[in-house]
């Protein structure tokens, strides 16, 4: 039996996508889910394998901008909708797609490839590393108070209409963007993936709803005439028991230009009549909201992987970022799926004069494979935590530490939505 690996053509999309679905369970996505789907793909960036007139294997890569430390926003392809038929597995099929796809990611002058992983094991082996945490968490407000900083009483805050606040919202977002590495700078139709609310997918909490935090436009002036600094995305979930209401306020975003406003809008959170807890989704590692509560421990924190790195050349993508402190090593780097990036490679660089990273036949300072530099890549995972694991070897005394100083960032790298 033979399959044939092809760029997807936009006639295709129906089957292609019903593929998808079809290994990830079955179910299929609500309408107005399935539509934006349909207008983010890119058919020229998507593959399918068929075997005969069945699509038995499905792989995407959107067009993105990714943020890095520095500030800078690097081409990246969003690596999406990978999926193998039951019917189909040992095929060798998911390397075949993965091989093409990055071949067509250097073709197309995109130095780094990025996913979200549904099974963590999976990707390892062809060069992806996990980069970035997502902070979950499960504030119990009855009981923990809130510190705010001076100044939130100055923020004003007003109930807004998801869709009709959209674009305030999407301009404060941008703003956030390139301070920390990790998001994603937003195309057109991305700004409608935070506004999704099918009344299935709800579980019995109420609409989406959206709080805007303003500065200025006070002294008897109407509502919305201040400058947006902040808003939030939200749900309610109401619930009771034999001591009252017990209800949940559903996080789903919260951006903000300055501590004020983002303080003002946690206060108002916190503040939700007949609620007793706040359920945050993926926030970031240091999400500043942990140093304003009375009571830690009362939050349950969680953490789990996010962002998925590779970097497809690694010179472009190392001279693309950014370094929190000089640096001059020559990095061994072995990659046996993009063979490549394989060698020598001295990077120098600092945290204004730019950076350079150039093939050289200079002895190595640390060796590693791509997949540590895909991990270290935004700063969120230390270059000497991979070498005490054994992943990173040091040949040059005080090298491990130049290093990962300076391939760090100053603040936690973090991807607010997925793809």
């Amino acid at each position: 039996m033979t399959t044939d690996l092809r760029v997807l053509r936009a006639s295709e999309w129906d089957d292609w996508y019903a593929a998808f679905e079809l290994a990830f369970g079955g179910v299929a996505q609500e309408a107005e889910a399935r539509e934006l789907d349909r207008a983010l793909t890119e058919p020229a960036r998507c593959v399918g394998v068929w075997d005969g007139d069945q699509c038995v294997g499905t792989a995407g890569a959107y067009t993105f901008r990714l943020s890095v430390p520095g500030g800078a926003l690097v081409p990246a392809a969003g690596v999406s909708v990978v999926s193998v038929a039951t019917t189909h597995r040992r095929r060798g099929i998911l390397t075949a797609m993965m091989r093409r796809q990055l071949d067509d990611v250097r073709a197309w002058g995109e130095p780094v490839a990025l996913l979200t992983a549904s099974e963590p094991a999976i990707y390892g082996r062809f060069g992806y590393g996990a980069a970035t945490q997502q902070l979950s968490a499960e504030i119990d407000t009855s009981r923990v108070r809130l510190a705010v900083s001076a100044g939130t009483d100055d923020v004003r805050l007003r109930s807004a209409e998801p869709a009709g606040a959209r674009d305030v919202c999407e301009a404060v977002y941008a703003r956030n963007v390139t301070g920390r590495p990790g998001m994603l700078a937003r195309r057109p139709h991305w700004e409608r993936l935070p506004l999704l609310d099918p009344e299935s997918g709800r579980g019995g909490a109420s609409p989406l709803r959206c709080v805007l935090a303003e500065r200025g436009g006070g002294n008897g002036e109407a509502e919305g005439t201040g400058d947006v600094v902040g808003y939030v995305r939200f749900q309610v979930k109401p619930e009771w028991d034999t001591a009252g209401p017990n209800g949940a306020v559903l996080l789903r975003d919260l951006e903000a230009l300055d501590p004020a406003a983002y303080a003002a809008l946690w206060r108002f959170l916190f503040d939700i009549d007949l609620t007793s807890r706040i359920r945050a989704r993926n926030r970031p590692v240091d999400d500043a909201w942990q140093h304003l509560v009375s009571d830690i421990r009362r939050c349950d924190v969680r953490l789990r992987d996010s962002l998925y790195v590779r970097l497809v050349e690694v010179g472009a993508a190392l001279e693309a970022r950014a370094y929190q402190a000089p640096v001059d090593v020559v990095l061994e780097v072995t990659d046996s799926f993009c063979p490549w990036n394989g060698g020598r490679w001295r990077l120098t660089g600092d945290a204004k004069g730019g950076a350079s990273c150039k093939r050289t036949d200079q002895a190595a300072d640390l060796a590693l494979s791509v997949r540590e530099l895909g991990e270290a890549y935004l700063g969120g995972v230390g270059l000497a935590a991979l070498a005490a694991a054994g992943r990173v070897r040091e040949l040059r005394p005080g090298a491990l530490a130049e290093a990962s100083v300076a391939f760090g960032a100053g603040v936690a790298p973090w991807l607010p939505h997925g793809f």
